[in-house]
């Protein structure tokens, strides 16, 4: 710089030839082009710029053009800037500035930057200021690495607050809650947690010993993994505590000199989840159960069959028939996930193989109500078995005989009770049987096996056969009507 000054025309500015200048510009001239921070010299009412070596860097592509150009023509961007320093020095005020942020066009593009700045007057020989006198630091890598480091702080306390699984910070041996998500505070039913102790904060857990267990891990500096533990938590101030199943990790938090200051702990309520395993768990017990029930009940079909069978093809057909009743009552199960099936759909079901083409003979009426799994199978049998000898020797082996199904819920005796009734008419008149065959021992004994035992009684009328079953519901089933009108025939 001192080269480019001493071959530049500075007469054809209006602080005249080198050879002129006063003292205190050369002076100052003299110190700035020694120093190493940037510097820029604003001399006389225009504004010269004069500057050093280290300011060439800051002035980018407009140098070596800045040099004795005017300041408000230099930077014209930020004119009305420079005009406010020129005016403030002149009259013999400072400025300083810092991280001051400009939008410049150093390489003939926008370019935001940010700036300390510290403008002084210089008193020139008449004893007032004969210029101003810019030390400029720039700040822009500092100003955007803090700013990254800010807005990273910002982005993950935003994931720390949206992350799915809960977080918490304790600080010291009080374990102060000092932060928490918001997985966390719904966890503990959005209390007022953070500055308190774990004990104060949350007092039903001291009686759990997970204080205690952080003291552990303070003490002994160890992780602690936990899985599906069991905590009570008082999410509801008028309710009784909640239990709840946590998988956790408490992570001890370690200074520079290896000292536990806190303890960070991360974790999800996996109570669904466990909840879901134990239901599972009694799903595949109760399968188990019902498998082995239904082996026993087709065990008991076949060997009784051939045992009563008049041929071997009366015996497959009895067989294949009864299995066939067996399986399209196990299919109504299957799609309620074996929880029950509505009784209309169970008796639709059981009916459907015996209907005639063109008109229906087999009516029924009543209200739909849901049935245990235990009765279905016992009703679909006793439906199946009723209507194969309604075919055989009752009212269905005669064009004008039919047969009603009618059933309805029995409140009154405590636990609600299904009542159904089969009833023939318009068949050939009935001879009740000399012995009790299997049909009649099916019905009666798969109706009274079970903690849902019921009862079923057919009475031979001469008119028709007539047949009742009373079978319990769950007391504590949900007995829901879906319609009061009767059922469309089946």
């Amino acid at each position: 710089m001192s080269t480019l000054m001493k071959s530049f025309d500075w007469g054809s500015t209006s602080i005249g030839p080198m050879d002129f200048w006063p003292q205190s510009l050369r002076t100052t001239i003299s110190i700035m082009l020694r120093s190493p921070i940037p510097m820029v010299l604003l001399w006389g009412p225009d504004g010269i710029m004069i500057y050093n070596d280290a300011y060439t860097v800051f002035a980018g592509g407009r140098h070596p053009r800045l040099l004795g150009s005017k300041v408000l023509e230099g930077w014209a961007e930020v004119a009305d800037f420079n005009a406010n320093v020129m005016r403030v020095g002149m009259a013999g005020g400072t400025l300083s500035y810092q991280d001051q942020e400009l939008t410049l066009y150093r390489n003939n593009v926008p370019e935001q930057v940010w700036m300390n700045l510290d403008y002084s007057p210089v008193i020139d020989e008449t004893g007032k200021p004969g210029g101003v006198l810019a030390i400029v630091v720039e700040t822009t890598e500092r100003v955007q690495a803090e700013r990254r480091i800010v807005a990273e702080k910002d982005r993950l306390r935003e994931l720390f607050h949206q992350a799915p699984g809960f977080m918490v910070l304790w600080n010291g041996l009080d374990h102060v809650f000092e932060l928490v998500n918001e997985a966390y505070y719904q966890l503990v039913g959005r209390r007022e947690i953070i500055g308190k102790p774990l004990v104060e904060a949350l007092p039903e857990i001291g009686s759990q010993g997970f204080d205690k267990l952080l003291d552990h891990v303070y003490r002994t500096q160890e992780t602690y993994v936990g899985r599906g533990i069991s905590v009570y938590l008082q999410r509801d101030p008028s309710r009784e505590p909640e239990q709840r199943f946590l998988d956790f990790v408490f992570q001890p938090i370690k200074d520079g000199h290896g000292q536990v200051t806190g303890i960070f702990a991360e974790g999800s309520d996996v109570t669904e989840r466990v909840r879901s395993e134990e239901h599972q768990r009694l799903l595949v017990n109760e399968l188990n159960h019902r498998v082995k029930n239904t082996l026993a009940t087709v065990q008991s079909i076949a060997s009784q069959t051939l045992r009563t069978a008049a041929s071997t093809q009366a015996a497959q057909e009895a067989i294949e028939s009864r299995l066939f009743a067996l399986s399209r009552a196990h299919d109504v199960l299957t799609r309620e996930n074996w929880e029950g099936a509505w009784i209309d759909e169970v008796v639709a079901h059981a009916m459907q193989p015996f209907q005639a083409s063109g008109h229906s003979r087999i009516h029924c009426e009543g209200e739909n109500v849901r049935l245990p799994p235990n009765t279905t199978l016992a009703l679909a049998m006793a439906l199946q078995e009723l209507a194969t000898n309604a075919v055989k020797y009752g009212a269905l082996s005669k064009e004008t005989g039919k047969v009603e199904i009618s059933w309805r819920v029995d409140h009154t005796r405590g636990a609600p009770h299904i009542l159904l009734k089969w009833e023939e008419k318009g068949g050939p008149p009935v001879t009740p049987p000399t012995r009790r065959g299997f049909g009649t021992r099916l019905i009666e004994r798969s109706l009274a096996q079970g903690p849902l035992a019921g009862e079923a009684k057919i009475d031979f009328a001469p008119t028709g056969v007539v047949c009742t079953i009373d079978a319990p519901l769950k007391a504590t089933a949900e007995e829901r009507v879906v319609s009061s009108q009767p059922t469309r025939p089946a």
